[in-house]
């Protein structure tokens, strides 16, 4: 196989991957110097690799790059800035739901995913939408807290995610 360019929309921005057509999205994204997204278990059983992809959290370590040509892609860089965190990064900080922060980048964007088709969810919604995400420091607790105070936050402010 050659290598080739993959035209995606990329965290906001026209982007061009390069790579093979069976290249995992997860090593595109770090060759282009997104280092946000983890490999966890490269099977997509761990869900530290999840991003965005038109709206749906798919695991990026088993994602090629065919499958994700011309579309919307959203990686934890995408979410906020140091100047302007996002609700859920900043319910993140307040309920300090990370431990090593791992797993964390693929816990928000799956939170993310879950707050724009339910921005009021309950907090078995959340431990559905978050179960398939290992989280070796045990802070799921705090971590359901954090999308239910995310959630709260938004509302209060008008903004579905």
């Amino acid at each position: 196989m050659t290598s080739r360019s993959f035209a995606v929309h990329l965290n906001g921005a026209p982007q061009q991957l390069q790579g093979e057509e069976t290249l995992p999205l997860l090593q595109a994204l770090r060759d282009c110097g997104l280092t946000g997204t983890r490999f966890g278990c490269g099977a997509a059983q761990c869900g530290a690799c999840h991003v965005l992809v038109d709206g749906v959290s798919l695991p990026a370590c088993d994602t090629p790059l065919w499958a994700v040509e011309g579309k919307q892609l959203l990686t934890v860089e995408g979410l906020g800035t140091p100047a302007a965190l996002h609700p859920l990064q900043q319910a993140f900080l307040d309920e300090q739901a990370a431990q090593c922060g791992y797993c964390l980048s693929g816990i928000l964007i799956t939170a993310s995913a879950l707050l724009a088709r339910q921005p009021q969810p309950s907090e078995d919604q959340v431990r559905q939408a978050l179960d398939g995400h290992l989280c070796r420091c045990g802070s799921h607790n705090r971590m359901v807290r954090a999308v239910l105070r995310a959630a709260a936050v938004m509302a209060a402010a008008g903004n579905p995610a």
